[in-house]
């Protein structure tokens, strides 16, 4: 049940989006071990969606006011969160520092990426909506579900650990200069993910009424 559930937690992570995006500029421009972090702060924003899907809370939070109040807020912060990976080629940061691991010259990753995940309107609809549906349609036992997302967790962790492995790499062969450039190329892929989904979200609610 534990390869099940990994295996459905990878079409997650097939999908690439603005959390793997982020982690890959964590690979980038920080420690192993410093990304490593923010990659444990995805893994609990979706611990957390997961323990909701089993409380069985889908019913509210598919609520069209809901769904567009968590689209609404997404877009927000993963457009905040690119605009400070570009501005940050110019020294330029409009986040503020969260000194939580110690470390008063940048902000938590771990906090940053639980954020940026928990607003994360396919991570939401993903965990809440299909985790949900799948594990009612095999009509799992508690048991089974609890290894179902243990299961699916892990794909996350592996997934995402590749992903800041990737970009480490990326660190120790191109100058600092281009891995500026990188970091603020990741930076506007984010705003394109948040204004496209910010948009996505206004024409649906126009549609709607």
């Amino acid at each position: 049940m534990i390869l099940e559930g990994f295996k459905f937690g990878m079409l997650l992570q097939i999908a690439i989006g603005p959390v793997c995006m982020y982690i890959f500029s964590l690979g980038i421009g920080q420690s192993f071990w410093r990304a490593e972090s923010g990659v444990l702060g995805v893994v609990l924003a979706d611990t957390l969606y997961i323990a909701l899907a089993i409380l069985g809370i889908s019913s509210f939070v598919k609520k069209e006011k809901i769904q567009y109040g968590f689209n609404i807020l997404g877009t927000l912060i993963i457009i905040l969160f690119g605009m400070e990976l570009f501005l940050g080629y110019f020294g330029i940061s409009i986040l503020p520092k969260m000194n939580i691991f110690g470390d008063s010259s940048s902000s938590s990753p771990f906090i940053k990426a639980f954020l940026l995940t928990g607003a994360n309107p396919m991570t939401i609809l993903f965990w809440i909506g299909v985790f949900t549906t799948r594990t009612n349609d095999e009509n799992f036992t508690k048991k089974s579900t609890l290894l179902f997302a243990f299961g699916a967790l892990l794909a996350t962790l592996f997934f995402l650990t590749l992903i800041v492995f990737l970009g480490s790499i990326t660190n120790n062969f191109l100058s600092q200069r281009i891995l500026s450039l990188l970091n603020s190329g990741v930076g506007l892929v984010l705003i394109y993910f948040g204004v496209k989904k910010g948009l996505a979200s206004i024409k649906l609610k126009k549609m709607i009424k």
